[in-house]
């Protein structure tokens, strides 16, 4: 049974794609360890592969990068492996010269375009560190891939290298029974506009902030927690809409799935911050789709290629509140759920992971 360590620099609780692969690899029978980071906040879990998670001394900046990468090099050093799984750029180096002095495969799994994200817009300096470590370290790499076709076409032009493109696509599984208990607020006649997500800067909540003050019929429910969450939370009490906006924050894979099926519309609207966000194709819109619920998305390539293709909701392509909530209203007034169905078994996991297969199976 060959030995696999996948890495990556969560506390991978919430990382379902992470989570997804390393399932997948499971089944087939390697032997597989994730490693990744414990916060104070960490809970246990039980899977069925064992978790190393690193206690360190810091947890943000460049001090926690440096911290986890010289932690993760020594661990992979010294653990027995056959095959190193290195998910995003803040894992690779470790993982790439582990490889080279063990002889060992590696696979490199790239969630974002590290280097283009909307937080180092602001950050020349370490936007080019990034960008060096990609620049120097991809056109190595032989067996990789990422979540969009955007980003393998985009890796492909810079540097030469192929990526194999794996979204991060739900199990299929069947749509849970809605039960209101699990929404913070009395359930009227209203309808539920759902965010699910990181709370990070160019999401659009705030976009959706404004525009659930124009609508009179909807609720606004916010899962997850991030970078703006308290500015989003102050946001909303400066506009006196705690009677329309409710938080949820971060909450557990198996819990979501009991309350995404309760929304009637799931916003992706994501600001084109740069390439990371561009050519970006959001797990949530997935999430939606598995969940039955139609979806308004940023009018950006991957996800109107997804509406467009299976017909399951609507472009946002003026960024304005008005138009916004008019998308909302015109979508709750329309009957998407054969569309939905449709989409829902075509776009699985299992479709997703024969990729995944045959790229470790190749090292047979």
């Amino acid at each position: 049974m060959k030995k696999i360590i996948v890495s990556v620099t969560n506390d991978v609780a919430n990382d379902q794609r992470v989570s997804k692969v390393c399932d997948t690899l499971y089944n087939l029978k390697y032997d597989v360890s994730l490693v990744g980071r414990k916060l104070s906040n960490s809970k246990n879990l039980k899977r069925h592969y064992p978790i190393k998670r690193f206690k360190l001394l810091f947890n943000k900046g460049v001090l926690f990068y440096i911290e986890f990468n010289i932690r993760l090099f020594f661990y992979l050093l010294f653990s027995k492996s056959d095959i190193l799984l290195a998910n995003d750029l803040d894992t690779l180096l470790p993982n790439f010269i582990v490889s080279r002095i063990k002889n060992k495969e590696l696979v490199y799994d790239s969630h974002e375009l590290f280097p283009e994200i909307p937080e180092l817009l602001q950050r020349p300096f370490k936007k080019k560190i990034w960008k060096t470590l990609e620049r120097i370290l991809l056109p190595y790499l032989k067996n990789c891939y990422t979540v969009s076709d955007s980003i393998a076409h985009y890796y492909k032009e810079e540097y030469n290298t192929h990526f194999n493109v794996v979204r991060n696509i739900p199990i299929l599984s069947k749509t849970k029974t809605r039960n209101f208990t699990k929404v913070p607020f009395k359930i009227t006649k209203k309808k539920i506009v759902l965010y699910q997500g990181a709370v990070n800067v160019g999401r659009g909540i705030e976009l959706m902030i404004e525009a659930i003050d124009i609508l009179t019929d909807c609720y606004f429910l916010i899962i997850g927690h991030g970078d703006i969450f308290e500015e989003i939370n102050k946001l909303v009490s400066q506009k006196n809409l705690n009677n329309k906006v409710y938080f949820l924050g971060k909450i557990a894979p198996q819990e979501l799935k009991d309350i995404t099926p309760l929304a009637h519309v799931g916003i992706s609207i994501e600001e084109d911050l740069g390439l990371s966000y561009r050519y970006s194709l959001p797990n949530k819109i997935f999430d939606y789709i598995h969940a039955q619920i139609p979806v308004i998305t940023s009018n950006l390539p991957e996800m109107k290629k997804i509406v467009h293709q299976y017909k399951i909701g609507e472009v946002l392509e003026e960024r304005t509140p008005e138009r916004l909530a008019e998308k909302i209203e015109y979508i709750l007034n329309k009957n998407y759920s054969a569309n939905l169905k449709n989409a829902k078994k075509e776009l699985t996991w299992g479709n997703e992971e024969i990729i995944i297969k045959r790229i470790f199976n190749s090292f047979e």
